[in-house]
């Protein structure tokens, strides 16, 4: 609670004449606001005899005094970063020193920039303080805010040609007592609200830097000094910064909000569930006062069951850094869908980043992990490098080479192939989970890593902490001042693939390969338990088989993966995909993909560096 001053010969007064504290509510309130009054005011001109001040001394002393006033004022009012903390900075400044009563009216809605402002001109009430007197115990007499509104309209049409329409296209405030502002009053507060009798008022209206906005009223007591004419100059100040700080954090607002929503609509809205891996993900953007950035973060099923992560991170903050990670993004998924390794997708997304402008970079770490041979292979182009939690417990800080940001150009990425052992969990995450002003980005690393220690050790040598838990977890981490980027946290876990869970031929290209994957896929059903799948199996695999082998030049692989489902996939060295196509009824051949679309629950086909991969699916279960 702030005290406001009162002058010494006032506290001396309210100290000395304890009993005074039970008087009526009226006089104590005429007492405070005088003690108010007297420490912001300048007292009259005296003649000058003795020590007296002359009428010029005494004017300029006042003059001084209202200029220091307004300059703490507009400092007070420009400290606030959003629309609420403006409108209350007014508000503090204003109540008790320039007045006792205080309405703050803002257009509803507000209008943004440009954009036409909504009909009809609504005013809505934003905020109203006023003071009133608290007898504290043991304690002298205090001016406080007081939560109570004064009585007044919440809403208000303005209707055009009206006398407050006229007041507010005339931008300048008018006081209380003149024809215009008497006509005026009422229509803003509302017939049911007069303003009380002997109030002084001035009616000050708020115009951004297109339009009026809205409009203040300050109001005095009567036991108080009215309203002199300088004081007009005065609320003028205050409207025209009050206004001009709403309009920017209007602007900023708005720019704020459609970067982060442009951002987030870039994000993944869910991950997919690749065979052998379970995935969880976090996305947190940065503390209000910090614009919004480019983290970005994503998971892409590749052919042979394998999955890519990928965690990037556009290095500034503003809308064009959230545009600038949406066509990396999009970039990383093209690439992705082309099977490349992961150092050559980081060499074509440095060659992208340089092709949208000077000083378009970003940091991007890209891994794929293959649940069948259990082995992950990660390339880094200056990311942070990613955390290995085993399932014993052990937190590892992967040696990757670092490389350098993509968008700096004429660099080389180099990527490693590390163990994925099952039960083992991978974390990759953005800068702003582990630097901020408070810690430098290897201390950071370092308390993540004993971080995601300590939980683990929690579930135990033979079980890994489940993962979404561990993403909360490790959010926790983050202290009050920790929040100065955004942070982007995409956490893998490794259930692999078992060798018994997996078979795989190769086939030469010849007319006997159909019968022949027809064979090895019953052998591998029988030993799996599977058998009332083998009719659906045999045809299906059948058809595709036929269709490499016309195409192939080189051996046909067929592999057979089994999990909650059983997966069968086919590559051959042609890279042309096969398309559904409606066969004609003298057609002898195009029924294929028809069977496999009508029987498989999901299929598809992948175009690789070497070839090509067709692949579908059936429930086991």
């Amino acid at each position: 609670m702030t005290e406001h001053p009162t002058s010494h010969e006032g506290r001396k007064a309210m100290a000395a004449r304890p009993q005074e504290r039970t008087r009526p509510r009226q006089e104590a309130a005429t007492a405070a606001t005088a003690a108010t009054a007297a420490a912001v005011a300048v007292p009259a001109p005296a003649p000058q005899t003795g020590g007296g001040l002359s009428g010029a001394e005494a004017a300029d002393r006042r003059e001084g005094e209202r200029l220091r006033f307004v300059g703490a004022a507009t400092r007070r009012i420009a400290r606030g970063l959003d629309l609420d903390e403006i409108v209350l900075g007014l508000c503090r400044a204003t109540v008790p020193t320039f007045s006792d009563v205080i309405l703050v009216y803002l257009r509803d809605p507000l209008p943004v920039g440009d954009e036409r402002p909504a009909e009809p001109f609504v005013l809505r009430l934003r905020r109203t303080d006023r003071l009133r007197l608290t007898d504290l115990e043991g304690e002298e007499l205090v001016l406080v805010p007081d939560p109570d509104p004064t009585p007044a309209a919440e809403l208000c049409e303005v209707r055009s040609g009206s006398a407050l329409a006229e007041v507010l296209r005339g931008v300048r405030p008018v006081p209380g007592d003149s024809p215009a502002a008497r006509a005026a009053l009422p229509e803003l507060l509302g017939p049911e609200h007069p303003v009380p009798g002997g109030m002084r008022a001035i009616l000050a209206p708020l115009r951004g830097r297109r339009r009026v906005i809205g409009a203040a009223v300050f109001l005095r007591r009567p036991e108080r000094a009215g309203f002199e004419p300088n004081d007009l100059l005065v609320a003028a100040q205050l409207a025209t910064h009050t206004a001009l700080g709403i309009d920017k954090a209007v602007l900023y607002g708005r720019e704020a909000y459609i970067a982060d929503e442009l951002q987030r609509t870039m994000l993944p809205d869910s991950l997919p569930q690749p065979t052998g891996v379970r995935l969880a993900s976090r996305y947190l953007p940065a503390a209000e006062t910090a614009r919004v950035g480019g983290d970005w973060y994503d998971a892409i099923p590749l052919p042979g069951s394998r999955v890519a992560l990928v965690v990037g991170d556009v290095m500034g903050h503003s809308m064009t850094s959230a545009a600038i990670m949406g066509q990396l993004r999009t970039t990383a998924q093209t690439l992705a869908g082309l099977d490349l390794p992961p150092q050559e997708v980081l060499h074509h997304l440095d060659e992208q980043a340089q092709r949208l402008g000077e000083n378009r970079m970003a940091t991007c770490l890209y891994a794929v992990y293959d649940p069948v041979s259990h082995r992950i292979t990660i390339a880094n182009a200056g990311h942070p490098p990613p955390i290995l939690l085993h399932l014993g417990g052990r937190a590892e800080v992967l040696r990757v080479p670092p490389g350098a940001p993509i968008g700096v150009g004429g660099v080389d990425f180099e990527a490693v192939e590390l163990d994925a052992p099952a039960g083992a969990t991978l974390l990759l995450y953005t800068d702003g989970l582990v630097e901020s002003r408070l810690r430098d980005v290897w201390t950071g690393i370092e308390q993540l890593r004993e971080r995601l220690a300590a939980t683990a050790q929690l579930t135990g040598p033979d079980h890994s902490p489940p993962l979404e838990a561990l993403c909360d977890d490790v959010l926790d981490m983050l202290g009050p001042g920790d929040r100065d980027d955004d942070i982007a946290l995409l956490a893998a876990r490794f259930d692999g693939i078992a060798p018994s869970d997996v078979a795989y031929w190769f086939l030469e290209p010849e007319d006997a390969a159909p019968g022949r994957a027809r064979r090895l896929a019953r052998r591998a059903l029988a030993r799996w338990d599977l058998e009332e799948l083998t009719d659906s199996v045999e045809l299906l695999i059948s058809e595709v088989v036929t269709n490499a082998v016309r195409y192939a030049e080189r051996p046909v692989t067929l592999r057979l993966l089994r999990t909650d489902v059983l997966r069968c996939e086919v590559g051959d060295d042609s890279p042309q995909l096969p398309r559904q196509r409606r066969a004609r009824d003298t057609d002898e051949s195009g029924r294929g993909l028809f069977l496999v679309n009508r029987l498989a629950r999901r299929w598809g086909a992948t175009r690789l560096s070497g070839g090509k991969v067709v692949w579908f699916e059936l429930a086991t279960r």
